[in-house]
């Protein structure tokens, strides 16, 4: 049995920003454990840039932003545990992993989770078609090209406008392949707006809203598939079948959080994120465990991530010193064109301030949103356009936290 102070379940980014910072605030009994082999998690193998400019004020790769907190770790002399694989969170916050020197078991202070997320398969989608070669999730095209060096195909069609299908779009055309198709079956994109822009309309790739692929062809090697519009109840519309000859489909359809170990630990779910129900502290239901990043709500961009693990890394440093106190608690909950809002809910304390992350249900011109408690208004902001695949933040200064006397709804109202 290792005594620690913080056990961090997961070295990805989040991971990592949250050890930093729970080091950076005087606990320096802390562990990271990783199933890989090395830091970093999904950065690794995303080599396009477009990271940090929130954080560090500068486009980066995103090994390149790995490497800055594996540096941070590093310098730190934070004990780091590669190729390791919890297998059990206990209620009495004991970790059991196994690792090349055979079972660990860590007694902490605190738990923080931050297992990123994983990609939706082909057999949650329940495509008609065999079982042919050719069939990837965008993210496992993304390592098979950018760490791995293999091309997947000459002819691709990808199902989904998430942010990773979309750049995975633009890396096969620049990889020599043809796109013949980006397929969506919402009525607008799920990814972020510079992705549709940089990935698709440059390289003018087609983008079909309202569609999905219907059925997949070829018995050996994908062949074609046929792609079909959908009409509101997202049934396909038999008439508007149509053949597209290739030999790779990729699924971008959509992220799942990896939340087994959260299961079993017998800790609270949202159904909206399929996280973790939390506070502004990131805590969970279950005392001293917290999670931050990709395992708690999916994020488009990773700058938010690092925030999110510095707010779980810090908190879980006051948890350890026993200066978390038990406060009034208020729901949070999301009212008309907001999907979810997180945190879930607010312990009513004056001392800090507190970042409300949300999406919206549909994309929006210019809205308002309005955040109030027992009915009365705390605070507003405007927004010239809100997208479902961009997340909104708005911030809930310490004097309106003081303010709250009952449970908090945020909502929108569309201004015409």
């Amino acid at each position: 049995m290792i005594d620690t102070s913080i056990v961090v379940v997961g070295g990805g980014p989040g991971g990592m920003a949250a050890a930093v910072a729970a080091f950076d605030a005087g606990v320096k009994d802390v562990v990271i454990l990783d199933r890989d082999e090395k830091l970093g998690g999904i950065l690794n193998q995303c080599i396009h840039n477009g990271f940090g400019l929130h954080k560090f004020g500068r486009e980066l790769t995103g090994p390149e932003y790995a490497k800055i907190y594996e540096d941070m770790v590093t310098e730190r002399g934070i004990k780091v545990y590669k190729e390791t694989t919890v297998l059990d969170i206990s209620e009495d916050k004991v970790v059991t992993a196994s690792s090349r020197e055979g079972i660990l078991k860590f007694r902490a202070g605190a738990v923080i989770l931050a297992m990123g997320c994983r990609e939706r398969s082909r057999g949650a989608l329940n495509i008609p078609g065999n079982r042919p070669a050719g069939v990837y999730s965008a993210g496992t095209a993304q390592k098979l090209i950018n760490c791995m060096g293999y091309c997947v195909g000459k002819k691709a069609v990808i199902l989904g406008s998430g942010d990773i299908g979309l750049i995975m779009a633009r890396r096969l055309t620049l990889e020599g392949a043809k796109v013949e198709a980006v397929c969506e079956i919402m009525p607008y994109s799920s990814g972020l707006n510079r992705n549709i822009v940089q990935c698709l309309e440059d390289f003018d790739i087609p983008l079909y809203l309202s569609t999905t692929v219907a059925e997949i062809h070829g018995k050996d090697r994908v062949e074609g598939v046929t792609i079909a519009e959908v009409d509101e109840k997202r049934q396909v519309i038999e008439e508007t079948k149509r053949y597209i000859p290739c030999d790779t489909l990729l699924l971008s359809v959509g992220l799942i959080p990896e939340n087994e170990l959260t299961k079993e630990a017998g800790i609270e779910l949202s159904p909206v994120t399929s996280g973790s129900v939390v506070d502004q502290y990131r805590m969970t239901k279950l005392d001293g465990v917290f999670a931050c990043g990709n395992v708690l709500q999916v994020h488009d961009l990773v700058d938010y991530v690092s925030e999110e693990g510095e707010i779980a890394g810090k908190s879980a440093v006051a948890y350890v010193r026993g200066e978390l106190k038990e406060e009034k608690t208020v729901s949070v909950s999301a009212g008309n064109g907001v999907r979810y809002v997180l945190p879930q809910m607010l312990k009513v304390t004056d001392t800090e301030d507190v970042d409300l992350y949300l999406r919206v249900t549909q994309p929006y011109g210019k809205v308002k949103f309005h955040v109030t408690s027992g009915g009365e208004l705390l605070t507003s902001v405007t927004r010239l356009h809100a997208t479902p695949g961009e997340m909104e933040k708005i911030k809930l200064s310490k004097e309106k936290i003081a303010l709250v006397k009952g449970d908090v709804q945020v909502y929108l109202e569309e201004v015409l």
